[in-house]
């Protein structure tokens, strides 16, 4: 297992390592000069100066290079220069908000989506197979913003259960936290629900079919016992394959949905460093991203290894 992991790690410093390179370009693809855009168009030329050297924008390519990556190394994602505080330390202050939302959203699609998806393969091509699938694609077809603002119309608008916006830290109220994370998750989450159903479904009428389930249906063994222990196990491989391409899907979502909400997460601060050309911001927020994606897709990878011993025994 130990060499499993090691061989993961090795094949996600490339993405990272990629990501890097084009968080470091955006200052050379924008169009113009990057001072000058970030300096403000009432900036003398002085002002511009300083901020060119303060960036180092003004040193040699290689220099720039060599500078970009040194500071990764040691974990500096430079400085903010509307927010004036380090952009490592802007983006800590609001990733709870971002990981508490996207973790909520893809928890409660994997456990909606495999219930439904099991729903449907038990009842395969009956009532409850074509609703279920139904309303499954239609949660996967509609953008997660409009969900979003047809939740905020119901639940807070409508019936008053939950707040329009805003965020409380789950150290101060913790069934305030879930209550201003409840209707932002459901939003994100409806979006990836179809896609875990879906692929559930298709899993367990496969499942189902093996011989050794016929072979456990014949022992005499309950239902319960075939369906949860010998069937679903092996069908959630493909799902929990899926879980780490959706978390990167829920983390891009999230993007919106914080605008949507007014949760003060990394994605509004993305947003708001994108307006105001902050480009610092934008660049740590990529890296950022990047990373948590890549160790969500090692962890699958290595889950993936628990329930298949295959996969970890094929690799030696």
């Amino acid at each position: 297992m130990l060499k499993y992991t090691g061989k993961r790690l090795l094949a996600a410093l490339p993405v990272l390592l990629l990501v890097s390179a084009m968080s470091f370009a955006i200052v050379w693809i924008v169009p113009g000069d990057v001072a000058a855009e970030m300096a403000g168009p009432t900036a003398t030329v002085e002002e511009v100066a300083r901020l060119r050297e303060r960036l180092g924008l003004d040193k040699p390519w290689i220099e720039q290079v060599v500078g970009w990556y040194s500071a990764l190394a040691r974990g500096d994602l430079g400085e903010s220069i509307l927010l004036r505080q380090g952009v490592a330390a802007a983006i800590l202050e609001r990733l709870p908000v971002t990981l508490s939302l996207t973790f909520i959203a893809l928890a409660a699609a994997l456990v909606i989506g495999v219930a439904l998806g099991v729903l449907a393969a038990m009842r395969a091509g009956r009532a409850a197979d074509q609703v279920s699938m139904g309303a499954a694609l239609v949660g996967f077809s509609l953008p997660d913003f409009w969900l979003g603002l047809v939740l905020v119309w119901l639940f807070a608008v409508q019936l008053g259960w939950l707040p329009t916006g805003g965020y409380i830290p789950f150290a101060e109220d913790p069934l305030g936290w879930l209550r201003t994370l409840a209707m932002p998750a459901a939003a994100l989450a409806l979006t990836q629900v179809g896609l875990f159903a879906r692929m559930t479904r298709a899993a367990m009428l496969e499942v189902l079919r093996q011989d050794y389930v016929r072979t456990a249906r014949a022992k005499g063994l309950p239902a319960r016992l075939v369906i949860g222990k010998h069937a679903l196990l092996n069908a959630l491989i493909p799902v929990v394959t899926v879980a780490g391409i959706s978390m990167g899907v829920l983390l891009g979502g999230a993007v919106v949905i914080e605008q949507v909400f007014s949760l003060p997460g990394v994605g509004r601060l993305i947003v708001g460093a994108i307006l105001r050309r902050d480009y610092p911001v934008i660049q740590g927020g990529l890296m950022l991203t990047a990373t948590i994606f890549v160790l969500v897709n090692l962890a699958v990878d290595l889950l993936y290894a628990l329930l298949d011993p295959r996969i970890r025994h094929g690799s030696r």
